[in-house]
Formats: C-alpha cells, structure tokens, sequence
C-alpha cells in the first residue's frame, strides 16, 4: 500500500488503510515498555481479541512515516504480532485492527530515552 506506507502524518496514513473513523476497543491488547532505553529497538506485541480480526496495522505517530507495518490473517489464524520498531522520540503507538469491515484502535504512548530515527 503505497499510499499508506508513504504518508507522511498519521492522519494520512489512517486514510490509505481506510480506517480514518477506528473505534476505540479495550480488546485489543499492546505490550510494549513505558520507556524504551534505545528507540532503535523497540519491542511491541499486539494481540487482538476481537472477533474475526483479518489485519493489524501499527502506526508510530511521531515517526516520519508512521506507518510502521500492515499483517494480514487467514480465517481461523492467531490475530498476534511480535514486532521490533524504530521509534526517533517519544510518541503514541496505535494499532488498528481490521475485523468485519470495521476498525478498532488502541494507544499506547512509549517514551524514548535516545531516539532510532536518525536521534
């Protein structure tokens, strides 16, 4: 997805993935450190709880291309990610999931103590 891969603000980037109205949901679960010592690696695990999930997207608000990576599913598979990011400074992390033809999201903001992205 060129489009969504290339943008340049978070707002733009929700727009190439079509999900610029996620709905907030608490079943959708990140795991990541408050404060990350090194933003050049930076561990997140998602898990959706939500039925049917067929995508998860992760968008580093901050990043100058938030869009930081887009996993589809087959039916029946796991909806969990395990990622590494980079992170150039503090910033909220938000994943979007795809489930049914509508989206759901959850915020995570993530502190950097030396930044990634070129910090």
């Amino acid at each position: 997805n060129k489009n969504a891969f290339g943008a340049k603000t978070p707002a733009d980037a929700l727009k190439g993935i079509g999900a610029a109205g996620a709905a907030e949901s608490k079943d959708l679960l990140i795991e990541a450190p408050q404060i990350a010592e090194n933003g050049g690696v930076v561990p997140i695990e998602i898990t959706s709880n939500i039925p049917g999930t067929r995508s998860i997207s992760v968008l580093i608000e901050k990043n100058p291309f938030p869009l930081a990576g887009q996993f589809e599913f087959k039916e029946g598979a796991v909806p969990f990610v395990k990622v590494n990011v980079k992170i150039g400074e503090s910033s909220n992390v938000r994943v979007v999931a795809e489930a049914g033809g509508k989206y759901y999201v959850a915020v995570k903001e993530i502190k950097v103590t030396i930044g990634g992205c070129g910090g």
